[in-house]
C-alpha cells in the first residue's frame, strides 16, 4: 500500500485522491488475486484431485467428488486471501474480517454438510443399509450442524464467545423441543425401528390406517416413504410406526412361500355315498388309485370285522365322493411344481352354511412374487372347479337372473300354474 501512495504522490495528486485511488487500486489487486486463485483451484489443483480419485482402486473417493466436497472446499480459498489482506484498511479491518470469516463458517458448513450426504451415499452402497438405514441420524448430525453454525455465524458478527449463546439457549430448551419436536419423536423412532429390525428398505408393509400397502422406498428421520402398488406415495410419520400397528410381509418374502387360504364350495344335494361305477372311474385317476385301493381295503376290513349288513348304504363304513374329491385334491397339491412342499398343506371342511359346504385349500406356493403368487392359485382353482363334475359334485352359486328365466322356461314351471 505504501508502495501504490509513494508513485501516486510523484504524480502531484492530492492527499485525498492519493488515498482513494490507492485504496482502489489495493481492492482491484486483491479480488484479481482472489479470482485468480480460485481459478488456479478449480482449474488445476481440483482436476488433478479428479484425476487422482478416478484413477485410484477405490470407489468411495468417487462419491466424495460426486458430492462436490471438494468443489464446495475450493470456495474458502478466495476468502482466506480476502481475510489475512483486511489489515490493509484499518478502518475497515473488523468488518471485512467479520464477513470473510463468515462466509467461511458458511462454506466450512456446505462442507461438512456435503461430506454427510457423501458418507449416506457410500453406506447405501452396501447390503447392510437396507437393514439398518442411517439416514435419520445422517438428518439428525446435519441438524446439530446447522445449530452450531447458526451459533458460531451470529457470536463472529456481534464479536462474543460462542459458549455465550450457547448458555443462553438452555432458557429456550422448552421452545427448542417444541420446534423439533417430530425429529426427536422420529429420532428415538429410528432407533427403535433399527435395534428391533422392525422395517426396512424394500419390506412391504401394511398400514390401513395411512391407506399404505406397497414396499417401502425410503427412511428418513420424520418420515417412511412408502410406494404403494398403485404406484401412489405414502409418506408415514416414523414414530407412527412405533406407536400403532402395521404388518410386515418380509417374513413371507424371506421364507419363499406365500400362504394360499380360499375355499372352492360345494353344493350339499351333490353329496352322496360312492357307488360301484363311480369307484371304478376313480380308481383310473392316477392320483387315487393307491388310495382307493387302501381305502377299500380298509373299509372291506372293518365291516367284515363288524359283521356289516351291506343291503343298505346306512350301514358301516362308505366312500362318500366329497371324501375321495378331498383326497384327490390333497394329491393334487402333493404333486403340483408350485407348491411348497416344506410347509403346511391342508385341505379341509369348514362349517357348512348358506353358502354350501366350504372345502378350504390351505397351501403355500414356492414363488412369493404377486403375479406369479395370483397365477398359481387361479390355475389351481380353475382345475377345481373343472374337476368336480368327474367327482358328481356341484360348486354352489345362487340363483342368478339367468337361472331364473331357464326356471320359468321349463316344463314343469308350466305345469306348476
Amino acid at each position: 500500500m505504501d508502495f501504490i501512495r509513494n508513485q501516486l504522490d510523484g504524480y502531484g495528486m492530492s492527499e485525498q485522491t492519493v488515498i482513494y485511488l490507492s485504496n482502489m487500486i489495493m481492492v482491484l489487486f486483491i479480488a484479481l488475486v482472489s479470482i485468480l486463485a480460485n481459478v488456479i483451484t478449480k482449474k488445476i489443483v481440483l482436476k488433478i484431485i479428479i484425476h487422482i480419485v478416478n484413477n485410484n482402486r477405490y470407489t468411495w473417493d468417487n462419491i466424495i467428488v460426486e458430492k462436490k466436497v471438494f468443489h464446495k472446499l475450493s470456495h474458502l480459498v478466495p476468502a482466506i486471501i480476502i481475510y489475512y489482506s483486511a489489515s490493509i484498511f484499518p478502518s475497515y479491518q473488523t468488518l471485512i474480517e467479520k464477513a470473510a470469516m463468515t462466509y467461511m463458517i458458511i462454506v466450512t458448513i456446505m462442507v461438512f454438510n456435503a461430506l454427510l450426504n457423501a458418507f449416506d451415499a457410500i453406506y447405501r452402497s452396501f447390503e447392510v443399509s437396507k437393514i439398518r438405514p442411517i439416514k435419520g441420524y445422517i438428518q439428525v448430525a446435519k441438524i446439530v450442524l446447522y445449530i452450531i453454525g447458526g451459533i458460531v455465524v451470529i457470536s463472529n458478527l456481534i464479536g462474543q464467545n460462542p459458549l455465550i449463546i450457547l448458555s443462553g439457549l438452555g432458557a429456550l430448551s422448552a421452545v427448542l423441543m417444541l420446534i423439533f419436536k417430530d425429529s426427536i419423536l422420529g429420532l428415538v423412532a429410528g432407533v427403535q425401528l433399527s435395534s428391533n429390525d422392525m422395517v426396512r428398505v424394500g419390506d412391504w408393509i401394511e398400514m390401513p390406517k395411512y391407506d399404505a400397502n406397497g414396499d417401502v422406498i425410503d427412511i428418513t428421520l420424520n418420515t417412511v416413504k412408502v410406494m404403494n402398488f398403485d404406484k401412489t406415495i405414502t409418506m408415514i410419520p416414523s414414530y407412527a410406526l412405533i406407536s400403532d400397528s402395521f404388518k410386515n410381509w418380509r417374513g413371507m418374502q424371506v421364507s419363499g412361500g406365500r400362504r394360499i387360504k380360499r375355499s372352492f364350495y360345494v353344493d350339499t344335494t351333490s353329496i352322496c355315498f360312492c357307488t360301484k361305477e363311480m369307484i371304478e372311474e376313480f380308481q383310473k385317476i392316477h392320483y387315487l388309485t393307491d388310495y382307493i385301493t387302501t381305502k377299500l381295503s380298509e373299509i372291506n376290513a372293518y365291516n367284515l370285522e363288524h359283521q356289516i349288513n351291506k343291503e343298505s348304504k346306512v350301514n358301516g363304513r362308505q366312500l362318500t365322493n366329497i371324501g375321495v374329491f378331498r383326497a384327490y385334491i390333497q394329491q393334487y397339491l402333493r404333486h403340483h411344481p408350485s407348491i411348497h412342499q416344506e410347509m403346511t398343506l391342508i385341505v379341509r371342511q369348514l362349517e357348512p352354511g348358506d353358502n354350501g359346504l366350504p372345502l378350504e385349500i390351505y397351501a403355500f406356493s414356492n414363488d412369493t412374487t404377486w403375479a406369479v403368487y395370483e397365477s398359481i392359485q387361479a390355475d389351481i382353482f380353475d382345475h377345481i372347479f373343472a374337476v368336480a363334475p368327474t367327482f358328481g359334485l356341484r360348486a354352489f352359486q345362487n340363483p342368478s337372473g339367468h337361472d331364473i328365466v331357464q326356471l320359468k322356461q321349463s316344463p314343469e314351471f308350466s305345469r306348476g300354474y
